[in-house]
């Protein structure tokens, strides 16, 4: 890499793919207002300084669901590591099968249970787009 070109910060997110009964997989709409708005993409958030991407997918599922689940119920799937114009991204994604209470909206987006077949339905960030086929493979 030439000494010109400067480095972008690097970003850490954890991120879930949630799995009910029927294989559905709980997908978030970005709010008005966060970059990015509009898009679809799994839970999760920046990960803490001092944080396991499994202790931060813990807190940000309370925070933005209002659910509990364990760092035993994450299963880890696949990552995504992205240029976006302002940062490069890291993003860690875990399946979650097993959780305490209801997901529900705690941070103003709107949640959608999805088949499978119809994530390419709704438009992603381009660092969540990849993990499509990965999950795909397990449902």
């Amino acid at each position: 890499m030439s000494a010109s070109i400067a480095k972008k910060p690097l970003l850490l997110v954890s991120a879930c793919a949630l799995l009910d009964a029927d294989n559905r997989v709980l997908l978030a709409q970005r709010p008005e207002g966060k970059s990015m708005a509009g898009l679809w993409e799994f839970p999760g958030g920046k990960i803490e300084k001092g944080e396991t991407p499994e202790e931060a997918l813990i807190r940000e599922l309370q925070e933005e669901l209002g659910i509990k689940t364990w760092q035993t119920c994450l299963a880890p799937l696949s990552f995504a590591s992205y240029a976006y114009e302002k940062f490069h991204l890291l993003m860690p994604l875990f399946v979650c099968r097993k959780w305490e209470g209801t997901p529900s909206s705690q941070e103003n987006q709107q949640l959608k249970w999805v088949r499978g077949n119809s994530l390419r339905d709704y438009p992603m960030p381009p660092a969540d787009d990849p993990f499509i086929p990965a999950l795909m493979d397990i449902l």
